[in-house]
């Protein structure tokens, strides 16, 4: 059984149960929305600048894809950035809805790590059998997931922000909705 594959192919369906639990329980305190909104935003930027640089095919859920090594934007700090930003935006809404603080969060915490974990470990083997020398160059240079300090590709461009944006449509809505529930249920409490 192919735990990463099982992940890629599920990613877009496994935060679902986390954002029932923190709609349900949530207890959010104008604090908590102002913080956790301010992380889901950081969130959301960081997938749209990964998404400027690396194109549509971060979208593809049926298997593995990449018609091209992305080294540029935020893929010159870090191996991740997407999974990064996804990471970012679920604790955000967590923070947002206090629901079970802080143990939801941590709870979310560990599985979306696990399952990035098993996601990237399949990618990479993709990645290196796809683009062999330039990929294992790219992998000795930048990190998994801890950010560099330098960019490995300064000049990598500047990425394509009117496609990620438009590619990011769904993923926009799904965060502004989730966030319009969260602050309906402050003010309704």
């Amino acid at each position: 059984m192919d735990l990463g594959k099982i992940f890629y192919n599920t990613r877009s369906y496994t935060p679902i149960p986390f954002v029932i639990l923190v709609l349900v329980f949530a207890e959010p305190t104008v604090q908590s929305l102002i913080i956790g909104g301010a992380v889901v935003l950081l969130g959301a930027l960081i997938r749209a600048w990964s998404v400027s640089h690396a194109g549509r095919t971060t979208r593809s859920t049926a298997d593995y894809a990449a018609p091209e090594l992305t080294t540029s934007g935020p893929y010159s700090f870090t191996r991740n950035p997407i999974y990064i930003g996804n990471v970012t935006i679920y604790m955000g809404i967590g923070i947002m809805s206090m629901a079970w603080f802080p143990w939801l969060q941590l709870a979310g915490l560990v599985f979306f790590s696990i399952q990035y974990h098993y996601i990237i470990r399949g990618e990479e083997g993709f990645l290196e059998k796809q683009f062999g020398e330039p990929y294992q160059k790219f992998l000795e240079n930048v990190p998994r997931v801890i950010p560099r300090f330098t960019p490995y590709n300064p000049d990598g461009g500047k990425g394509d922000w009117g496609m990620a944006f438009k590619s990011e449509r769904r993923s926009l809505q799904a965060y502004l909705l989730t966030s319009l529930i969260i602050v309906a249920i402050y003010i309704l409490r």
